[in-house]
């Protein structure tokens, strides 16, 4: 399963040690079990559309690694 993102503002995505920049309307895609974090560094709030693909989407398979707003 990967996962497909869509963002409409500016942010940081980072997969391990490595950083991205995705501007508007651009996509990238993000493979099951990888660790990420994505971070909105301006001033413009980014909008973001998930679409989950694969065999199974739901959402309980999701392990919060670090989250500095203390979601569960």
């Amino acid at each position: 399963m990967s996962i497909g993102l869509w963002y409409l503002g500016q942010l940081q995505l980072q997969f391990g040690d490595s950083r991205y920049l995705v501007r508007p309307n651009e996509s990238t895609y993000i493979k099951m079990g990888e660790v990420h974090r994505l971070e909105n560094e301006g001033k413009i709030p980014v909008v973001l559309i998930e679409a989950q693909v694969g065999e199974y989407t739901g959402e309980d398979d999701i392990v919060r690694v670090e989250d500095d707003f203390n979601r569960e």
